[in-house]
């Protein structure tokens, strides 16, 4: 087996984000069938486009909180927030690869670092402010530079933000598909309110608007994608990345938090989509995602086990583009 060599690992491992132009390795890299590239350049090879400064003005923050007046352990009322947003997300290197020292073995982490902002599209007031990391995790060396069975959950991704939450979300491998990604269906709606709740409890879901689905987000994001493709822009591949803090990761909340609308799990789902604008031949890079962040509070109607609360998705989506 060749031994390990850090330098190839820098280049290979997730830190390096841009193609040189003259980096026959990467090209190579870039050719090669999906199906014999390790997991650490399938890794690699998404962060390499992921890196970079990004702008989308797409956003919707769809969002239950708890009305005033209305106690953690109640059945009380909720005020549903539609938001349209614009973001910018900034990518980079976070520097050599990091060494976790385990005795017998070592991990090393390469990892890029990003700053996220959202501002309110319609009154430009700041919205939310995270900060943190996408990580690989697939190179775990022993003593003997021997490459160790790959981890389940190989990627990973943290941050945090001022409302006093932080995150530890884990993936697979991204995988890549030729063409549009196939995004999926998705609720917003509470999955499980319990029984003999006031009629119309949920009405505020089905308030119609022209420009998202509010029961369903990721309508609009396949909807954007058809409006693309109608002014005649082609995806020509997707890498897809699906984190979640149930794959052995996990929110921290500070107390307040956890008493008024606790966070109890993240779900994350990028598309790296490259696209051609078929009438000029130029390409770019697009990025969408969809997050849905559960949050509990009020008990379900028909009972009164105050750990029997429900679950409110708050979903957040947007479509940029890398500028």
């Amino acid at each position: 087996m060749k031994k390990f060599d850090i330098n190839d690992f820098q280049r290979l491992g997730g830190i390096s984000s841009k193609l040189l132009h003259q980096d026959p390795a990467q090209e190579l890299l870039e050719k090669a069938p999906a199906g014999k590239r390790t997991a650490a350049q399938e890794t690699t090879l998404f962060f390499n486009d992921l890196e970079g400064d990004w702008f989308g003005n797409k956003g919707w923050n769809l969002i239950a909180l708890p009305s005033r007046g209305s106690t953690p352990q109640s059945q009380g009322d909720f005020r549903l927030l539609v938001i349209p947003y614009a973001e910018t997300l900034s990518v980079h290197n976070a520097g050599a690869p990091a060494r976790n020292r385990g005795g017998s073995v070592d991990q090393f982490v390469a990892a890029l670092e990003y700053q996220q902002r959202v501002f309110n599209k319609d009154s430009g007031e700041a919205l939310h402010v995270e900060n943190g990391m996408f990580m690989n995790l697939s190179a775990i060396l022993d003593n003997d530079n021997q490459t160790q069975p790959l981890p389940e959950f190989n990627v990973g991704r943290s941050g945090t933000i001022p409302h006093g939450d932080s995150i530890l979300l884990l993936s697979k491998p991204p995988f890549v598909d030729k063409g549009a990604p196939n995004i999926p269906d998705i609720s917003s709606v509470p999955p499980d309110i319990g029984q003999n709740a006031p009629l119309g409890y949920l009405d505020p879901y089905l308030v119609p608007n022209p420009d998202i689905n509010i029961r369903n987000p990721n309508a609009t994001l396949r909807k954007d994608l058809e409006l693309q493709a109608g002014e005649g822009f082609e995806i020509l591949q997707t890498r897809t990345l699906a984190l979640d803090s149930g794959n052995a990761g996990a929110i921290n909340n500070i107390p307040f938090i956890v008493r008024h609308a606790n966070a109890t799990r993240m779900q994350a789902v990028f598309w790296l989509e490259k696209v051609r604008n078929t009438k000029t031949g130029q390409e770019f890079d697009q990025l969408q995602y969809t997050q849905i962040i559960d949050l509990v509070f009020h008990l379900k109607f028909g009972q009164d086990d105050p750990g029997n609360l429900i679950t409110w998705p708050h979903v957040t989506i947007n479509t940029l583009v890398k500028q």
